[in-house]
């Protein structure tokens, strides 16, 4: 099997190419700066506005993982353009290119697009891969943590200082991301089943975790007994346009993340669950977030 993939290089990229590895799968993956030689990878330069890199790409494959998105933009056309755009010619790449099967990573954000740019991006590349006349699937992860992870990392920072706040009361589901690189390429692998099915995967707690759980679960990875105070929406809007005045294009807690992480229910939906034949997670998120806490210190992140 030929897998070309997007996001190569990025979180859960890097996860999904070493579990591409493990099954021997050759892998395409697209990057915009120059790799290390890979011995099952072949690296495309390019992005998802370069469509001869985009058709270079596809050259063999016989299905696409669409990893790559943004996360973070400035403005609404930021996110169309990396998430809505970048899509659409991805999926048109691969018709081209003749490849049927695609596997996109969206995101939970999808579910309420009303909330967020972001979420409203993301459910537009759902909508454009639906109509794509290619054999779909759509995964939505939860909150990916593990080790690399650099946005759920400022809770493991922030445990070591026994301060962790929270968004206001809610729930959210969590996925460590070798679990979600199993399962990406597990159903890329198989052509024929799964099609037209939008699957939301977790870590197998039911009814996922409340914050001041997560936090506290954190702080315990960590050896730390936290205080995890909830803060008020109209607090976390301030702090959000406040990082966004003092980092700029950096800033982590913006106003359109802000949207989302008020929402009080990001917990996956039972109904689009991945079916157990097909996979299951196999990392509980106890022993996930000491490991990878353990990482974070290993790697001196910490």
């Amino acid at each position: 099997m030929i897998l070309a993939v997007t996001g190569g290089t990025g979180f859960v990229g890097q996860a999904v190419l070493e579990e591409a590895a493990q099954r021997g799968i050759t892998v395409r993956a697209l990057t915009r700066r120059e790799q290390a030689e890979s011995e099952n990878i072949t690296w495309i330069r390019g992005d998802l506005s370069d469509t001869a890199a985009l058709a270079e790409l596809m050259r063999g494959a016989n299905a696409v993982l669409h990893i790559a998105g943004v996360v973070n933009a400035p403005d609404e056309a930021g996110f169309k353009s990396g998430n809505v755009d970048g899509t659409r010619n991805v999926c048109d790449a691969a018709r081209e290119g003749g490849v049927k099967r695609i596997v996109h990573v969206s995101s939970l954000a999808a579910r309420e697009p009303g909330l967020s740019m972001y979420g409203h991006s993301k459910r537009m590349a759902e909508e454009v891969v639906q109509v794509s006349g290619l054999d779909w699937t759509l995964v939505r992860p939860p909150a990916v943590y593990g080790p690399r992870d650099t946005e759920i990392f400022e809770l493991f920072k922030a445990a070591k200082m026994r301060f962790v706040p929270m968004p206001p009361k809610g729930r959210t589901s969590i996925i460590h991301v070798a679990d979600l690189a199993r399962l990406l390429v597990a159903i890329a692998e198989d052509s024929t089943k799964n099609v037209g099915r939008i699957f939301e995967p977790d870590d197998g707690r039911e009814n996922g975790w409340s914050h001041k759980e997560l936090a506290k679960t954190i702080g315990a990875a960590m050896g730390k007994s936290v205080w995890a105070p909830h803060v008020p929406r109209a607090l976390l809007f301030g702090a959000a346009k406040a990082d966004r005045l003092l980092r700029g294009a950096k800033a982590k807690l913006t106003p359109d993340r802000a949207s989302y992480m008020a929402h009080p229910d990001w917990v996956s939906d039972p109904a689009q669950a991945v079916p157990a034949a097909v996979w299951r997670p196999e990392i509980a998120s106890g022993e996930g977030l000491t490991q990878t806490a353990d990482w974070y210190r290993k790697a001196g992140w910490l």
